[in-house]
Formats: C-alpha cells, structure tokens, sequence
C-alpha cells in the first residue's frame, strides 16, 4: 500500500473508532436504544442528535398495551 492509502485506512479507522466511543458512551450514559444514520446532506464531520421520550414504537403490542404479559395499562387523557 502506497502512504495515501495508508493515510486514507488510517483516518477511516479514526471515525470507526470515533463512532464506537460514541456508542459505547451513549449505552454506558443509560441509552437503551440508538439509532445511527449516516447522511450526505449534512457537513462532513458534524453530528445531531435527537432524544425521543419515551419507547412508542409505532403499532408495537408495547405502544398499545396488548404485549404479552405487559400487566394492567392505566391510560389517562
């Protein structure tokens, strides 16, 4: 390999190692469940970050309260 490559493998391997930090400080910070996109729409090397309250996953026997053993649902207006 010639020392362009090198470099290339070389800071492909940095965001590799960027992201699972990412990660892992995220799971170790209590997130449960994370989602990573990757997109060519925003600059290259910035980030955003969205938190949604709550685990409503779309028409999921957990959002409407018809899981298995999920117990009594006490719905409020």
């Amino acid at each position: 390999m010639n020392d362009n490559n090198d470099k290339k493998l070389s800071e492909d391997e940095k965001q590799i190692d960027e992201l699972v930090d990412m990660i892992e400080g995220k799971m170790n910070g209590g997130v449960s469940r994370l989602l990573v996109s990757f997109s060519t729409a925003q600059d290259p090397g910035t980030k955003k970050e969205w938190y949604h309250h709550g685990r409503c996953d779309v028409r999921s026997p957990w959002a409407n309260g018809t899981a298995p053993n999920c117990g009594d649902v006490d719905i409020r207006d």
